[in-house]
């Protein structure tokens, strides 16, 4: 088994909603044998603005959340509650599980892990991090399908489709910053399975 596998103590997942990221995440702790945990776990924030699998209806305030803002202020919101609310607790779980040896190695994913608020943790500690990102359209298809778009009223869709458009503008920065900032980033529609996709982070994270 490769050595870098004994250094490397956590593994952080970043990207936008809807491009694979605990799906990757918890393939790649089932293979490395290592646990797995999601910063949507971590603070509470106005969530997907449609009716869930359950039924549960939308809450007022996601409602009003995302009817009155901007996509660039729901982005510019969103980013403030991942950077305040967030990002504490995962500095503390990273540098956690980096330290305690007794403690499993951590894949740890979720839109909170913007490039620049983890820039400080990565390469230290013996932490690595990668992006997924993919096409508009693909952000697309994966969230009108999930939400029922075509089947709900006018004013859901409204909704529906702010939170698309904040996902769009939040990939498009994403990919952005982590072109500036060196870091590792894979386009989930350059592999055509789950299988390849694993199999591509691992290379490209020297992990084997």
């Amino acid at each position: 088994m490769n050595k870098l596998i004994n250094e490397t103590r956590v593994i952080l997942i970043g990207g936008s909603s809807h491009v694979g990221k605990s799906t990757l995440g918890r393939s790649l702790a089932a293979k490395l044998a290592w646990s797995y945990r999601s910063t949507d776990t971590l603070a509470r924030h106005p969530g997907r603005p449609w009716v869930s699998a359950n039924g549960k209806v939308i809450p007022k305030y996601v409602v009003e959340h995302y009817r009155y803002l901007s996509v660039e202020a729901l982005f510019v919101d969103v980013l403030s509650h991942y950077e305040k609310n967030v990002m504490p607790q995962v500095e503390a779980i990273v540098h956690s599980h980096a330290a305690d040896l007794s403690k499993e190695s951590l894949i740890l994913e979720g839109s909170a892990l913007w490039p620049g608020f983890v820039a400080n943790l990565v390469g230290e500690n013996n932490v690595k991090a990668l992006w997924l990102t993919a096409s508009d359209q693909l952000f697309r298809n994966r969230i009108k399908r999930e939400s029922n778009f075509y089947n709900v009223c006018e004013d859901e869709q409204y909704l529906i489709q702010k939170f698309l458009h904040r996902t769009l503008f939040y990939n498009k920065l994403m990919r952005e910053e982590v072109e500036c900032l060196g870091f590792i980033c894979i386009d989930v529609e350059s592999v055509s399975m789950v299988d390849e996709l694993l199999n591509k982070c691992m290379e490209l994270m020297d992990v084997s």
